[in-house]
């Protein structure tokens, strides 16, 4: 496999991508499962299985849950972005799909031990 010489500002702006990418969902678990206030809903039992499906009302996001929603897909947005158009990878000619795809592994590597 090849090594890459990754500059240090596009493997902190992946890092960051990941921790943010992590970070909401977390936050995501916590939220309600509907934006928009919603009622709730049960499914009929079904043949062979006494599993039903269904939710509870759901109150909708309060203002600050739907701000602090929209700074995490912000924030997404500009990390994807600022990955992604790294001059970095106009350097590479060939194997960008690869060079991208350890990228997305760098951190889990000490710093200049990659493989």
């Amino acid at each position: 496999m090849p090594t890459y010489d990754f500059p240090e500002d596009l493997r902190a702006a992946q890092l960051a991508l990941h921790q943010t990418r992590a970070a909401y969902e977390e936050y995501a678990t916590t939220l309600p499962w509907s934006a928009e206030p919603m009622p709730g809903w049960e499914s009929e039992k079904q043949l062979h299985t006494t599993y039903r499906s269904g939710k509870p009302d759901s109150p909708g996001y309060t203002e600050e849950q739907a701000a602090e929603v929209l700074r995490f897909q912000d924030g997404l947005r500009r990390l994807g972005l600022e990955v992604s158009t790294h001059p970095y990878w106009s350097t590479l000619g060939e194997g960008v799909v690869e060079a991208r795809m350890a990228l997305k592994h760098a951190h889990e590597e000490p710093q200049g031990q990659a493989e």
